[in-house]
């Protein structure tokens, strides 16, 4: 899509009729104001229009990757327009949860529209006790299970794994599993959170 060259696009301010009353019968001026208003009628379109240009659900397509850029956030260009719409949209957002448990989950689910169970094997452990006995040592792995929002989806596994490559910290390997469906075991929740 281009702004600059719109066939028959009407301006909303024709210049032909801001002249003095001296020129408004004159054809000459008429035609050539005329000219000028079909050079600057995209222009103002533009300006008109340019709160929407900076909402992701309404700027042109073609203008997304501007827009993602601002807000730190790739996508690629193979994604249905829809899908990069709701990333960049949602990028402050992931942005805040980014290297926790709910922000890997969140953009696993927007970018690959699955839904994933994460262990992290990181070691991280607190307690309010004196003397606890020390945790076990981490695994040093993070374990990532991820299966369809909805049975009978494909799930695309490259992606998952390039989604959770690059969240995935450098002092852990990553590991996905694609499973046909939720896990049977309950899910282990921490009281912090994430």
């Amino acid at each position: 899509m281009t702004r600059a060259a719109v066939p028959k696009l009407p301006s909303r301010y024709p210049i032909g009729a801001l002249l003095p009353a001296l020129y408004a019968d004159d054809d000459l001026a008429q035609r050539f104001t005329a000219g000028l208003d079909t050079v600057l009628a995209p222009v103002l379109s533009t300006l008109d229009n340019l709160p929407a240009y900076f909402d992701p659900t309404l700027a042109p397509a073609d203008f997304l990757p501007w827009l993602a850029s601002w807000v730190g956030v790739e996508t690629d260009p193979a994604w249905p327009v829809e899908l990069r719409r709701a990333v960049v949209a949602r990028a402050v957002e992931l942005h805040r949860w980014r290297g926790t448990r709910r922000g890997l989950v969140e953009h696993l689910r927007l970018a690959c529209g699955v839904h994933a169970d994460v262990r992290d094997g990181g070691g991280v452990a607190w307690s309010t006790t004196p003397g606890t006995v020390l945790p076990p040592p981490p695994t040093g792995e993070l374990l990532v299970r991820v299966w369809p929002v909805r049975d009978g989806d494909a799930v695309d596994a490259h992606r998952v794994r390039d989604v959770v490559t690059a969240a995935c910290p450098v002092h852990l390997t990553c590991r996905v599993e694609v499973l046909p469906g939720p896990p049977d075991e309950p899910e282990e929740r921490e009281e912090t959170g994430g």
